[in-house]
């Protein structure tokens, strides 16, 4: 299962068996340790095996198809989130071994190239043979791939999640009454599957089930891109552990976050938008079709602040003297790919007292006719979505807060501050209910590799946007807003084709930088213009320069990367 790739023609590697088993939800209980440049601690995956979710995403896509194309944009099963990986953009030109195997009387459906039927694929199932999807053994038994790179794995068990208390209303068959596999994997299958209404007893149970005792460590092995994990007598996914804990710490040279100071020389650690993503800060299922959510605990020193792409504004809770902990939430499933983290010692810049706007504050205004389009129409999976939320129609800007190194405050202040909600609410003006229900902006480090990036629930700005004046950093604070709808709610097929959010945001920065600006039609249209011809000489410029491969797009050897946008 090893492989070697080349950084200059080969894409990241997708190793995870997707097409067997989900993982539906993670639990993450870590340390940052600044002197060893180590993050250590757990991660409890809660899965799905291949069964229920294939029935779920046949379900879900005849909904679709009895809906209208505005309410179930692009066919597919969740039309909020970036869709599934088209595993026929994979390339065979190398060759290993297909790992997608059926069990004794099961038809294998894969053609010759490894990829499956399209009545498969259209259910969000994809494999090839650069993709090792390891499925049924027939005799042999099941292995659970997730993909890990530079990753210390100390141990995997299974949890005991029938021994917390109340876990017993999960239970239907009265018959089950003896603890056992099937006993603790029917009570997963009922927790991960509660209604969307019921999300928070749901994560409340996660947690609780994540701490429970191990039931027996199980048998794992790594290589390059992968964690290879499986139990004694399962030979399926169906009879596979479906809560496992997993013990592991990352390695200081680890490619998923980067260890450096910030401008005020203090340490800091954040997720850079790296090409390996996040499968070298946690083990994880990359492939787009994986959809999950998330919660997490995170301890560090008192003296740092924790940001993470969760759902609500965490505070410190003080653990003992010179500890802190912050716990982060994602009830909307998301690609493993969009979870970001940023640990330093970072300030919060707020407006001076005598100013009469609040950055925080949620400010009502008259629902547009999008927004009661919008409502009640989604086709996605079930979970707590804003879109059908009226509530959220009239949120014109949501609550915001912004972060940065002390010697920055001052900065942001006269410039970043004051641009957020004019931006937020020009982008509602245009395209209605903001996905996401609050938004962190954080200047991060000088050694961050672009102007922004965007996240769910969070931003990374360069400090260079606070001194070109308002118009550089308006623009590029529209267009990471922009990406909240194209590039995190909603996204092509697949990785080749990440131009598309680019240029939906590209092209909204203009239109919402517009209207926050309150320009007049004739105005906008000639700032627009003018910034379009400027675009077209830099292309022009870059094309001269580039080598001939640069100018064509290539489809992916092996998988997709990239779960966060510029």
């Amino acid at each position: 299962m090893d492989m070697q790739l080349d950084p200059a023609g080969d894409d990241l590697p997708l190793m995870a068996n997707t097409s067997h088993i989900l993982v539906k939800h993670y639990v993450l209980d870590l340390d940052v340790d600044f002197e060893s440049q180590v993050i250590e601690g757990t991660i409890v995956l809660f899965l799905e095996d291949g069964d229920r979710f294939k029935k779920q995403n046949r379900s879900v896509e005849e909904a679709c198809q009895s809906e209208s194309n505005k309410g179930c944009k692009l066919g597919m099963p969740e039309p909020c989130h970036v869709p599934v990986t088209n595993a026929r953009t994979f390339s065979s030109e190398v060759e290993y071994n297909d790992c997608a195997i059926c069990s004794k009387g099961e038809k294998d459906t894969s053609d010759k190239d490894g990829n499956h039927d399209n009545q498969e694929h259209a259910a969000g199932i994809s494999s090839s043979k650069r993709c090792c999807d390891t499925g049924n053994h027939g005799s042999e038994e099941f292995l659970l791939v997730l993909d890990c790179c530079d990753l210390s794995v100390l141990k995997v068990e299974e949890v005991d999640v029938a021994a917390v208390p109340g876990m017993e209303k999960f239970t239907r068959s009265p018959e089950l009454t003896v603890v056992s596999e099937e006993l603790r994997n029917q009570i997963v299958r009922e927790l991960v599957t509660l209604p969307a209404n019921r999300w928070r007893e749901q994560l409340d149970y996660y947690a609780r089930c994540s701490q429970a005792a191990g039931c027996g460590e199980l048998l794992f092995d790594t290589d390059t891109w992968s964690l290879q994990i499986r139990k004694t007598g399962a030979q399926t996914a169906t009879d596979f552990p479906h809560a496992i804990r997993i013990w592991y710490k990352t390695k200081p040279e680890g490619r998923s976050v980067t260890w450096t100071s910030d401008q005020s020389g203090r340490p800091c650690v954040y997720t850079v938008g790296s090409p390996v993503n996040n499968r070298a800060l946690f083990p994880c299922q990359e492939p787009p079709v994986a959809m999950s959510t998330w919660q997490a605990t995170v301890r560090a020193a008192a003296s740092f602040v924790v940001l993470m792409s969760g759902e609500n504004s965490a505070k410190p809770t003080q653990l003992w003297e010179g500890c802190s902990s912050w716990y982060y939430y994602v009830t909307m499933p998301m690609p493993a790919s969009t979870f970001t983290i940023a640990v330093g010692c970072w300030t919060e810049v707020k407006m001076e007292p005598c100013s009469s706007g609040d950055s925080a504050t949620e400010t009502p205004f008259s629902p547009s006719e999008a927004d009661f389009r919008r409502v009640g129409v989604c086709s996605h999976m079930e979970y707590p979505c804003r879109f059908q939320n009226a509530s959220a129609t009239t949120q014109q800007i949501i609550p915001h807060r912004v972060f940065a190194p002390v010697c920055l405050t001052g900065a942001c202040q006269e410039t970043l501050l004051q641009l957020i909600p004019p931006c937020l609410s020009a982008a509602h003006s245009v395209l209605g209910t903001h996905p996401f229900s609050r938004l962190d902006v954080l200047i991060v480090p000088a050694n961050f590799p672009s102007l922004g990036m965007a996240s769910p629930h969070i931003m990374f700005l360069s400090q260079s946007i606070l001194t070109g004046g308002s118009h550089l950093c308006g623009t590029r604070l529209c267009h990471e807003i922009a990406h909240a709808w194209f590039g995190l709610a909603l996204g092509a097929r697949d990785w080749t084709e990440e131009w598309l959010s680019e240029g939906f945001a590209s092209h909204l920065e203009d239109v919402f930088w517009a209207a926050a600006q309150q320009l007049a039609p004739r105005e906008a249209r000639e700032q627009q213009e003018l910034r379009a011809c400027l675009r077209w000489r830099r292309l022009q410029d870059e094309m001269q320069s580039s080598p001939a491969e640069m100018q064509v797009l290539r489809f992916p050897h092996v998988g997709g990367h990239s779960g966060n946008f510029s």
